[in-house]
Parts: structure tokens; C-alpha cells; sequence
């Protein structure tokens, strides 16, 4: 129903820091989050417009017409949009991690590289 909320103003938030702290944005790679938020909030976006959940008219979201539907759709943007924006948290941490990893190692290579070149036959 609206569990893409959660992740779209997550998205939001990160835009923001993104464009007014663009030091820190750029150390902590922070546009591959802006990328996997923007992205699944799209996505989800398109595909509850496609099931009729996200309309064009107010209230937007179907679930908001009536007062009993309500409480299901707060609890699925509690559960599931919070759990879909941990998850993409991790991945993106994983993604920083890995990238850091893979600096390190051709660093590696590149001084094992220039060693034995160095090194007499």
C-alpha cells in the first residue's frame, strides 16, 4: 500500500545531505545509496500505481479512503518499509565495504607489481 514511503523519505533525507554536504556525500559514497533509495522507490511506485494502490486524486493512496484501512497500511510501512530501507542500508554498507577492500588489494598488487620489476634477474 505505502510501504515505499518509508524508503522515499529516507531518499529525501540522503538527496538533501547530498547537495549541501558534498565533502562528506563524496567520502562515504553517498550517491550509490541515493541510487539503490531512488530506484526501489520508483519501482515500488510504479508497481502500486499498476495495482491500483496510488491513484492520481486525493487522497493518492486507496488505502487513505477508508478510515479501517488505515491502521493495515501504517503497520506495512512500519514493517515492510522499514525493513525494505535496513536492507538497502546494508547493501549499500556492503557495497562500501567491498569497494574498499578491492582498493586495497590493487594497491597491493601494484606495489607487489613495481617490487618485482625493481628486483634484479
Amino acid at each position: 500500500m505505502a510501504c515505499f514511503l518509508v524508503p522515499m523519505v529516507l531518499a529525501i533525507i540522503t538527496s538533501l545531505v547530498q547537495k549541501t554536504a558534498r565533502n562528506l556525500a563524496g567520502k562515504i559514497k553517498l550517491w550509490i545509496l541515493n541510487v539503490l533509495l531512488w530506484g526501489g522507490v520508483i519501482l515500488l511506485a510504479v508497481e502500486h500505481v499498476w495495482h491500483g494502490e496510488v491513484v492520481p486524486w486525493p487522497p493518492f493512496l486507496t488505502a487513505m479512503a477508508n478510515p479501517v484501512e488505515i491502521p493495515v497500511m501504517l503497520h506495512e510501512m512500519l514493517t515492510v518499509g522499514i525493513t525494505m530501507s535496513v536492507v538497502t542500508l546494508t547493501v549499500w554498507g556492503a557495497i562500501l565495504v567491498a569497494s574498499h577492500y578491492m582498493q586495497k588489494i590493487a594497491a597491493l598488487r601494484t606495489v607487489t607489481h613495481v617490487e618485482k620489476s625493481l628486483t634484479p634477474r
